[in-house]
């Protein structure tokens, strides 16, 4: 079960980093993408292993509700909770997104503050992983005979 989580959350790391890679190459050229990735790699990375940690415990307590037989509320309020973790993580995109929307205004404001909005999504991101890890806990405590 840890294997397979694993996996997916490894897959779900790389994925996030080739959507990135590839948005940002359609929308502003390859030297952008190259500059961008030089400038702003630590974030970047961190955001994408934050969302594939993430994914894997989802893909693990996913696994053990269903192992278990639950009723999966646990598993619902987990995703939610993650997800908006997620969505909350990657608003840097935002400023390749914007300028295409034709709101510059707010795309030059978020270009301002992307250090601090790589920031916000990195405290997204363990925000989520904690709540995972929380739930993951409650979730064994209860079911001590649980195989890992």
């Amino acid at each position: 079960m840890i294997k397979r989580s694993t996996i997916i959350g490894t897959i779900s790391t790389v994925g996030l980093l080739v959507v990135y890679l590839s948005v940002v190459s359609a929308l502003s050229g390859w030297s952008t993408t190259a500059e961008q990735w030089s400038s702003f790699w630590p974030y970047l990375v961190g955001l994408a292993i934050g969302f594939g940690v993430q994914v894997g415990l989802y893909a693990y307590l996913r696994q053990a509700v269903h192992r278990s037989q639950s009723t999966g509320k646990v598993v619902a309020l987990t995703g939610t909770t993650s997800t908006a973790a997620m969505v909350s993580c990657c608003t840097h995109y935002l400023v390749n997104l914007l300028p295409v929307l034709g709101a510059s205004g707010i795309a030059t404001f978020v270009g301002q503050y992307q250090v601090n909005l790589f920031w916000v999504g990195l405290a997204a991101n363990a925000a989520g992983l904690a709540y995972l890890a929380s739930r993951i806990m409650k979730f064994r405590k209860h079911l001590p005979a649980m195989a890992a």
